[in-house]
């Protein structure tokens, strides 16, 4: 994933884009970035690698280095940016959010155009950021290059664009992705988290549609090209990777999840499910489920582990997947009472490969619970995502639900994935059963689609769920 900050103001804004990128941090582990302009120092920029070491430590003292009336930072999962570009639009800092499955196929387009070259990054790779400015090249102007870009990607891109005066906005296409806009004296913002600006002292303004673009200064917002009607936004951002106090198109985080915990457990009393001693969420996701399906069915909650995250603050910030691993048991300290002999019901926010939750599994039976049951605040998840960096897999039988369906029919399982996507059908019992023997659950179920869809409350034609039913 990833997401980005910027501010124009008419005071230097540095600190403002400092925290605000800071905010943002929940989001990736691999390079954070900030740029600004100002009349006595031009364009500047700071890139650093947080694969090992927060943001907010790498960038300490950047106020000290970097000034400007306008700025922009971001914190990314994969390349290097923001990056300085300086094209027949002009010179100008630009940052991205999404992925581009079409890259190779764009840049041997591009290249075979005279006198058209890339940096390459290890491995000959180009970075995605810095294609998707070739592509804006491409026209005379931003708005122009904006639509060009986004018509010619097969994937998604959000586009935030900084010149010297002023802060280019593009939301991809489809509005998969949030930008929103807040305001205080003197001063805008664009952010993807809205609680990053209120923290700052801005007030919300406006949020961007699909694949609208807006010019904004210290002074006003000018669209430059009205949003277009279809939006298809990412459920995740509720179910797991948005932050909890953060709203999306009105909808709040934590209301969401709380919600969706309730209707898991208006479903487990309606099948007869399930008699256990505590509720507990598999953090930090997964903890707001958790208290809505507690809240909801009585059922006490309580907390039988707790995450050290003073030194590792995520599970996946190695590299490495044996280190991850071994950080995520790492982290996992006991309550002794809270676990022997008990009956205990975990939600988690998905379960996408299950690695993980293995050895979370194995570690509460290490400490003696008595059962185990599991319940997933998503559907079973049977697609890799190919328009954002999350859920991304090599290959789709790297998801968890689809290797089981594999194992249980092979090829013509493939023909009935919604049929095993639910629990009341044989194929569905079986898939749960499978995936419990492995897991050692006691019970397993998931979150259905339809209450996903009802605990986000909006029209579900604007809502994103190809990774669980394949719909575009």
């Amino acid at each position: 994933m990833g997401g980005f900050f910027g501010a124009v103001s008419k005071q230097d804004c540095v600190l403002d884009t400092f925290f605000g990128v800071d905010y943002h941090s929940h989001l990736g582990t691999r390079r954070g970035g900030m740029a600004a302009y100002s009349e006595e120092n031009g364009f500047q920029r700071d890139i650093h690698n947080i694969e090992n070491s927060p943001f907010r430590t790498k960038f300490a003292g950047i106020t000290d280095e970097m000034k400007g009336k306008v700025a922009i930072g971001c914190i990314s999962d994969t390349d290097p940016q923001p990056l300085l570009i300086r094209s027949s639009t002009g010179t100008y800092a630009i940052t991205t959010i999404g992925i581009i499955n079409n890259a190779a196929e764009i840049v041997d387009k591009i290249l075979s155009q005279n006198g058209t070259q890339f940096s390459a990054m290890g491995g000959g790779k180009i970075n995605s950021t810095e294609l998707v400015a070739a592509l804006i090249s491409q026209r005379n102007n931003f708005v122009d290059g904006i639509k060009f870009a986004q018509d010619t990607i097969d994937g998604s891109a959000s586009i935030m664009i900084m010149t010297e005066d002023a802060i280019i906005a593009a939301r991809d296409k489809v509005g998969r992705l949030p930008i929103l806009v807040g305001k205080k004296e003197g001063s805008h913002c664009l952010s993807f988290e809205s609680f990053a600006y209120l923290k700052l002292g801005y007030e919300d303004e406006y949020e961007l549609g699909p694949g609208e673009i807006v010019k904004v200064t210290a002074d006003k917002i000018e669209q430059l090209s009205p949003p277009g009607k279809k939006m298809k936004i990412c459920s995740f951002l509720w179910t797991y990777y948005g932050y909890p106090t953060s709203k999306y198109e009105g909808v709040n985080v934590e209301i969401m999840r709380n919600r969706n915990g309730k209707i898991l457990a208006k479903n487990d009393r309606e099948s007869g499910k399930c008699d256990v001693d505590t509720v507990s969420g598999v953090p930090d996701s997964g903890t707001a489920h958790a208290i809505g399906y507690a809240n909801e069915s009585g059922i006490p909650f309580a907390r039988p582990f707790i995450k050290y995250t003073p030194t590792w603050p995520r599970s996946f910030m190695p590299q490495n997947q044996a280190e991850r691993n071994r950080v995520a048991k790492m982290k996992l300290i006991p309550v002794h009472e809270l676990i022997k002999d008990k009956k205990l019901l975990f939600v988690d926010d998905s379960i996408v490969r299950g690695t993980q939750l293995r050895g979370t599994v194995e570690f509460l039976y290490s400490n003696g619970a008595k059962e185990v049951h599991m319940r997933s605040a998503c559907p079973p998840i049977m697609y890799g995502c190919k328009y954002l960096n999350f859920s991304r897999s090599t290959s789709d039988m790297d998801l968890i639900a689809r290797r089981t369906i594999d194992e249980l029919e092979g090829d013509e399982g493939v023909r009935h994935l919604q049929e095993y996507a639910d629990g009341k059908t044989e194929r569905g019992k079986k898939m749960r059963k499978c995936i419990c023997d492995k897991f050692k659950f006691h019970s397993l179920e998931f979150q259905t689609l339809e209450g996903l869809i009802e605990a986000i409350g909006i029209d579900p034609e604007n809502l994103c769920t190809y990774c669980w039913n394949g719909k575009e």
